[in-house]
């Protein structure tokens, strides 16, 4: 499978059960490998949701001390960047991981980005190419 950028939605969808998309994400999930490049803004608000799930929070913890997930991206190398794209998509609005994951997709070869969010139907890399996703409606 092509590798992925992994994206909140997913990742709390994978440890939560309760979450629409948990047998989407569990299926996706069985076929990628580990670790999944993603930063650490998307780590961090996945913690923050899963604070609903406690089980959810030790499991991510788990995952990433684990080598679940690699951290690639270095947002002070891209800040000018970061900063373009929240001010161009403002209107979505699209929030810091997203701009950090849409960099990311910008950056990298043949990536997708693994995602439930449907802004990264608006987004474009480099102004012009659709975004691929590993996304339910894909």
């Amino acid at each position: 499978m092509t590798p992925v950028i992994a994206d909140t939605g997913p990742i709390v969808a994978l440890l939560d059960g309760s979450d629409s998309h948990h047998s989407w994400a569990r299926e996706c999930f069985k076929h990628l490998t580990p670790p999944l490049a993603t930063c650490e803004a998307v780590l961090c608000e996945a913690y923050f949701i899963l604070q609903r799930f406690p089980p959810g929070k030790r499991t991510l913890l788990t995952m990433i001390s684990g080598g679940a997930f690699s951290l690639p991206f270095r947002v002070s190398d891209h800040l000018s960047d970061i900063a373009k794209l929240l001010a161009k998509y403002n209107h979505t609005p699209m929030d810091f991981a997203d701009a950090c994951l849409l960099r990311m997709a910008e950056t990298s070869t043949n990536q997708k980005v693994w995602t439930v969010d449907s802004d990264f139907k608006i987004y474009r890399l480099n102004s012009r190419r659709i975004v691929p996703v590993l996304a339910p409606w894909s």
